[in-house]
């Protein structure tokens, strides 16, 4: 059997598609079900050559195509510090989940781990991206040095963007990835309301990023959508509201 032809390429380009090649049989399937043949099969290469560039087999192989995923996932949050906040992470969120989207596989097999090639490498590579991600949202919160309370949100954040992420993939019937960014972004609303309400630094951030808004913009459309709920709701001192020692109802405070 002959070996399958390939073009000449330079170093950097030869690692580049087999990179690009393993990337793309990972996106499509689990990494332990990828072999070091397969990828040499879908890039027209030799399985020796693939050893050349990548000494180390698949192990080293899969650590650079993961490396070269998480450059691209850090890119995803980038955005300029231009325009209402909403906007700039809809933005970023949009661009996120297509990726997820499109490496569903490798993006599952990565964050959930037993991957018979998970390792401590591939384990640095992940909590990097998530430190880059809540980076770039504290940036975008315009916080140089962040507390712990509005640090904490922003993490917690973060974690309910990818645990969401793993969910949507699993659903049979999941909703739309526009859908799915719409609540995520209602989510992050929610928290920064949550926590200025206890936190001084947090609601500096929400005045200003309040100011910035549109009129028809997320904030806007949230609380549109959640008005008639709180309207229904009995609050304590309100309108039709009992009191507390004589269980009257009554007006509420004039």
């Amino acid at each position: 059997m002959t070996a399958p032809a390939y073009r000449r390429l330079s170093v950097d380009q030869r690692r580049g598609q087999l990179i690009r090649t393993a990337l793309d049989l990972f996106a499509r399937r689990a990494p332990e079900e990828v072999s070091l043949d397969d990828v040499a099969g879908a890039a027209g290469v030799s399985r020796p050559l693939v050893y050349r560039y990548f000494p180390g087999g698949k192990q080293q192989l899969y650590e650079a195509a993961l490396r070269s995923a998480a450059d691209e996932v850090e890119g995803c949050f980038r955005e300029p510090a231009q325009g209402p906040l909403t906007g700039r992470l809809s933005r970023a969120l949009a661009r996120y989940l297509d990726f997820v989207d499109q490496h569903a596989a490798g993006f599952k097999a990565l964050l959930q781990g037993g991957s018979v090639v998970e390792t401590s490498g591939t384990g640095a590579i992940v909590d990097e991206v998530r430190r880059d991600a809540a980076e770039q949202i504290l940036r975008h919160l315009e916080i140089p040095e962040p507390g712990p309370r509005l640090r904490l949100m922003v993490r917690t954040w973060i974690s309910a963007v990818e645990g969401a992420s793993l969910i949507w993939l699993d659903e049979g019937k999941r909703p739309p990835g526009a859908e799915l960014r719409r609540w995520l972004l209602d989510h992050l609303i929610t928290l920064l309301v949550a926590t200025a309400a206890d936190d001084a630094q947090t609601a500096s951030v929400l005045r200003r990023a309040l100011e910035l808004e549109e009129p028809d913009g997320a904030v806007a459309s949230l609380v549109e959508r959640v008005a008639p709920l709180l309207a229904e709701a009995v609050l304590p001192g309100g309108e039709g509201a009992e009191h507390p020692e004589t269980g009257e109802s009554g007006p509420g405070e004039r």
